[in-house]
């Protein structure tokens, strides 16, 4: 068991080690209370209910090193994605003290991060159980940690929207501005990439969602609509177009919000406020 759920993020390994070069910078200086040869037993607990994410990274940074004694382990208890509550031992393993307390830290803010953003996702996917809808992030991501974020996004059942600006066409308020209309804006973004690619376009009144299915769009994001307007919206345009609700959405707003009848609800929150889940590491 290597923690994982598939497909792994790219760059991880990279992530973890400048995250620790951060910390730990020319060395720690708390390490010089302990003896080099000094070993401990540790296991890294979950302080409360929620689904992990992250225990991959974490065992990474606390496995032992190449040339450690035999007697030296890491093992992963739990995988990405399963629920786990006040207690749980996700990683258990012996090291050298000077390796295990120098990266504890690191271990464990990737773990709290990540799988507090997969907890809150989850949440937000069981307040839509039973509803033909998918519940999806934004780009709204801590700078450096989009990858990961969206990984742990999937952890929690959630499903991701476009990575960045590079793998599909978004067309907002700001480029139909500049553009002059929504027709002008998407005929331009048609011509311009290849048939693959997926043209959305963000909408704030029903005749603007209008324009936009008549120019060829793909996705409609309807933003900041209340839900009488999107389910008329709904009523009219749902067999043609992939409908997609956006904006401010909260754990009590989004099963109004997805029983409109729009396809993809998706969620800044998920990413950008998501609560950290709290694990500690205890040695002995």
């Amino acid at each position: 068991m290597n923690g994982w759920r598939h497909p792994v993020p790219e760059g991880w390994e990279e992530q973890a080690w400048a995250a620790l070069e951060e910390d730990l910078g020319p060395g720690d200086l708390s390490a010089v209370c302990l003896d080099e040869d000094t070993s401990v037993a540790w296991t890294i607990e979950a302080q409360a209910e929620g689904v992990l994410c992250g225990v991959g990274i974490a065992a990474f940074l606390l496995e032992p090193e190449a040339d450690s004694s035999s007697e030296f382990f890491c093992d992963i208890r739990f995988e990405d994605g399963s629920a786990i509550g006040p207690g749980d031992a996700v990683l258990t393993g012996r090291s050298r003290a000077t390796q295990v307390l120098s990266r504890e830290r690191t271990a464990l803010n990737f773990l709290m991060h990540l799988s507090g953003v997969a907890t809150l996702t989850r949440r937000f996917v069981e307040r839509v159980e039973g509803l033909d809808v998918s519940i999806v992030d934004t780009r709204k991501t801590v700078p450096g940690l989009r990858i990961l974020q969206k990984y742990a996004v999937r952890c929690g059942g959630g499903r991701n929207h476009r990575l960045g600006l590079f793998d599909a066409v978004m067309v907002k308020d700001n480029h139909i501005e500049a553009a002059g209309s929504i027709t002008g804006a998407l005929s331009k973004a048609r011509a311009s990439v290849g048939h693959t690619v997926r043209i959305e376009v963000e909408c704030e009144t029903p005749d603007q969602v209008e324009e936009a299915v008549k120019a060829g769009a793909d996705i409609v994001l309807l933003d900041n609509m209340d839900p009488f307007t999107m389910s008329a919206i709904a009523r009219e345009f749902r067999d043609r177009v992939i409908l997609e609700a956006s904006g401010g959405v909260t754990l009590e707003t989004v099963r109004p919000i997805a029983a409109t009848g729009v396809h993809v609800v998706s969620v800044g929150a998920l990413t950008h406020s998501a609560a950290g889940l709290p694990f500690h590491l205890e040695v002995g």
